[in-house]
């Protein structure tokens, strides 16, 4: 399919009913059940499906899919701004006392996170000159789990080499985090340069119009989380069933 028509129509399902050309605006908090066998699969994550808006709505899904499409992604996830979407990142990634390696010329919301807010919840970020990729290389240690940059430096406009950074970023199983807000898809794909996941703030050339606010997370899909240095995948999430989600999700996308 043309990059045109998945930026119109893609991760829509044309209602048999209705026939609506337009994506429907569900203004649903919750959703029936076809069975208890049903419930309590979607609760259990053995297969997707709407359980409460605050989680997923089948609006914000068509969008989730068609920014996926669109970046060659697996799967994605909308959240309610830019910077919700690279908090909503790190703290997936990272708990007490890890740290990420991140580009030293981050929009400054970003920066301000990484700098003030992530280390009051004991994560650490350690910022170096992109311009150098091995500049990465000598910051990362036990306790790295991530590298992040932005395609484009906001202000400082510099482009850094992705291809090189995520290869340093592999090398040490680390997944290499881009925040595109710059480059909307039709201009870059960062994942087809190595980025594990993709981080948009919406608000900006994504949405086109400064009309709205939002962010996603595209994730590639392909990076392997089963190592046991990323414990929120690996170890037993007691908040819910004691999902072990590197492990026990299968097919279905970290993201989900």
């Amino acid at each position: 399919m043309k990059f045109e028509t998945l930026a119109l129509h893609g991760g829509q399902t044309i209602d048999q009913d209705t026939l609506s050309r337009g994506v429907p605006v569900y203004r649903t908090s919750a959703y029936m059940f076809k069975s208890t066998e049903h419930a309590a699969n979607l609760f259990a994550l053995k297969e997707l499906g709407n359980i409460y808006t605050r989680i997923g709505n089948p609006t914000q899904n068509v969008l989730e899919q068609r920014a996926a499409q669109l970046e060659g992604g697996a799967a994605a996830l909308a959240l309610a701004s830019g910077t919700s979407a690279i908090f909503y990142t790190i703290i997936n990634i990272c708990a007490q006392g890890d740290e990420i390696v991140a580009a030293n010329n981050l929009y400054g919301g970003t920066y301000i996170q990484f700098d003030s807010i992530l280390p009051q919840l004991g994560i650490t970020v350690r910022f170096v000159d992109p311009n150098d990729p091995q500049n990465f290389s000598r910051a990362i240690n036990q306790k790295t789990r991530a590298v992040y940059v932005e395609t484009i430096g906001n202000p400082t406009l510099n482009v850094v080499d992705f291809e090189a950074i995520a290869d340093i970023a592999h090398e040490n199983n680390l997944p290499f985090i881009v925040d595109s807000t710059f480059t909307p898809p039709s201009q870059l794909k960062p994942i087809d340069y190595g980025a594990d996941i993709v981080i948009h703030s919406l608000t900006k050339w994504m949405g086109g119009h400064g009309t709205g606010i939002g962010g996603i997370v595209v994730d590639a899909g392909r990076f392997n989380w089963t190592d046991e240095k990323f414990k929120l995948y690996n170890e037993p999430d007691d908040s819910y069933h004691g999902l072990r989600y590197a492990h026990d999700l299968g097919d279905l996308n970290p993201v989900a």
